[in-house]
């Protein structure tokens, strides 16, 4: 029956949609993985649509026949957020790509969902602007409010949620509404765009995106230290934030991770537990703030700083930090590779990334940690064989509870997706019941990105 369902919507798009939309093996397997797993759960169809009243038309079409939607940025995500376990129609929105509107009176800006932060960012580059919510991958801004994104920079500027003002999105009945306004403050009515953001697609598909941009800084300046232990670099990002110093960006590496980043990048850095720091404000405040941590890393036995200041050496520092997936893929050639993330308090971060580092030592599986540790959070990438599945797993429910019983949570910026619906419960218990009655009360007949979030 879901099958004839499926059909009966694939034939009536096409009639629509002609070209743009693919039942093509190769398309559909695409659309049908992420970079955390190895195997494709392909959707029936991949349409292309360009704006927001096609968006509208897709789904009132999949709402009649029921059938399943999953929506698509450029597959970025890694918690299975993209997979088609019950087959259907996955929209693509990737040629939703134009910037609508940029205000720099007001600092912000309004994108179709297929804008990526790159992209973004180069069509401003001559405004004094930029957009700083940077997880490393040059996602789509509608997918990374879909996941709430974060990443290096949310140390200083917060994650997708405090970045993102309103939206516009399609209700699972095929319904355009916009949530939010410009205003940089409100007390009218539910935050619907709250609910929104981070609701990986299971609420309904985020079609354009405003966003606050901020001023690009003075003076930025990047800096690399190297310490003897991981304990003694993990305090000395603790004592930063204690100290209230305003840093930009602050990465941990253990010394599996720089061994892997040497290795790709061609870098020659020491292969010690390292932090890769950014400070950007005015000249002055710059170097306030680095007198400050170099005194602190100096307590905290931290080798001599390695400095960038040119933009040439600051992209190829950064570039090889976000090319870390790629470099620990080729410490282990063939193997697979489970990405997996938590976050605690920044008081239980040491001991939380201690007795992770131990733990995962005790498994013999190469297993990288990276972190961006100055908001608590932290990823562990596990390289495992076909006979090494269950060793990994355990060791990321271990990990999973470790943060839970610190009081931190299952997933700092990946999202459940389908990896880490069990672990949602162990976390949130009864409240998971109210999240299902939010879903059930906006999407009754369960069609948007079904399989997500709750089991």
């Amino acid at each position: 029956m879901r099958k004839e369902s499926i059909n009966r919507s694939i034939s009536q798009l096409k009639s629509i949609f002609g070209d743009s939309l693919s039942t093509s093996l190769s398309d559909r397997e695409h659309h049908g993985r992420d970079p955390g797993h190895e195997n494709s759960v392909p959707p029936d169809a991949v349409v292309y649509p360009k704006a927001t009243e096609q968006v509208a038309e897709i789904v009132k079409i999949c709402a009649k026949n029921k059938t399943p939607i999953i929506p698509y940025g450029v597959g970025s995500s890694l918690e299975q957020h993209v997979v088609a376990p019950y087959g259907g129609i996955c929209v693509d929105l990737s040629k939703m790509d134009e910037v609508i509107e940029i205000n720099s009176e007001d600092m912000d800006a309004r994108v179709q969902a297929g804008v990526t932060r790159e992209s973004l960012n180069s069509y401003i580059r001559d405004t004094g602007l930029f957009f700083p919510i940077d997880p490393g991958a040059n996602a789509t801004l509608g997918g990374m409010a879909s996941t709430r994104a974060s990443g290096t920079n949310a140390v200083r500027y917060g994650t997708m949620r405090a970045n993102v003002i309103g939206l516009t999105l399609v209700t699972p009945q095929g319904e355009i509404i916009t949530t939010g306004s410009r205003a940089r403050k409100s007390s009218a009515g539910y935050d619907l765009t709250a609910l929104y953001v981070g609701s990986e697609g299971t609420l309904g598909i985020i079609t354009e995106v405003s966003v606050k941009l901020h001023p690009v800084p003075e003076k930025i300046a990047v800096a690399v230290v190297a310490f003897d232990s991981l304990d003694k670099a993990i305090m000395t990002v603790i004592e930063t934030l204690q100290c209230a110093v305003p840093i930009a960006r602050v990465e941990l590496l253990d010394q599996v991770q720089m061994m892997a980043i040497n290795k790709h990048s061609g870098m020659n850095c020491n292969e010690l537990p390292t932090l890769f720091l950014e400070f950007n404000s005015a000249p002055e405040a710059v170097s306030e703030q680095i007198g400050m941590i170099k005194e602190i890393a100096a307590h905290n036995g931290g080798h001599e700083f390695m400095w960038a200041d040119k933009p040439e050496e600051r992209s190829k520092l950064w570039k090889a930090r976000h090319e870390a997936y790629y470099a620990n893929r080729n410490l282990q050639p063939g193997a697979n590779m489970m990405t997996t993330d938590v976050c605690v308090p920044i008081s239980k971060l040491k001991d939380c990334i201690l007795e992770t580092r131990k733990d995962l030592d005790r498994t013999g599986l190469i297993s990288p940690i990276i972190g961006h540790v100055g908001d608590g959070n932290f990823h562990v990438m596990l390289l495992y064989t076909d006979d090494q599945v269950e060793i990994a797993n355990l060791a990321n429910e271990r990990l999973v509870s470790r943060a839970l019983k610190m009081q931190g949570t299952c997933t700092g910026e990946h999202g459940i997706g389908m990896g880490k619906r069990e672990f949602l419960i162990q976390e949130h218990g009864k409240s998971v019941e109210q999240m299902k009655k939010i879903k059930m009360a906006f999407d009754p007949d369960n069609i948007m990105n079904p399989g997500k979030i709750f089991l």
